[in-house]
């Protein structure tokens, strides 16, 4: 079993940066992709980011070009969300999971591992 831990999350003002990190353990997912959820209040859980193992991305089109995914090559179990350019939309609690799949998929229900979730609260 793998436990899933996220970090990072806080309050920052809208236009300002911030950088999660994510942490798995009790397994190695070296082959498996990884990625990041997000869900705002009264909203349904969204696709935000992924990565492969091998480095390759996908980014939900709200934060292309604002966020970055990134994979610690050292420590495959390791992943990052650096996300810049903040705006008050992404307040959300955000989730990391590795997927089933080697792939950097947006799909849910193919992660099998999922933490807790960090707080991002953009303000005005």
């Amino acid at each position: 079993q793998a436990q899933v831990k996220e970090s990072g999350g806080g309050l920052v003002q809208a236009g300002g940066s911030l950088r999660l990190s994510c942490a798995v353990s009790g397994r190695t997912f070296s082959r498996n992709g990884m990625g990041w959820f997000r869900q705002a209040l009264g909203k349904e859980r969204e696709f935000v980011a992924a990565i492969t193992a091998s480095g390759g991305t996908n980014y939900a089109d709200s934060v292309r070009g604002r966020f970055t995914i990134s994979r610690d090559n050292a420590q495959q179990n390791t992943v990052y969300l650096q996300m810049n350019s903040l705006k008050l939309e992404d307040t959300a609690s955000y989730y990391c999971a590795v997927s089933t799949t080697p792939i950097a998929t947006s799909r849910s229900s193919l992660y099998a591992y999922w933490g807790q979730g960090t707080q991002v609260t953009v303000s005005s």
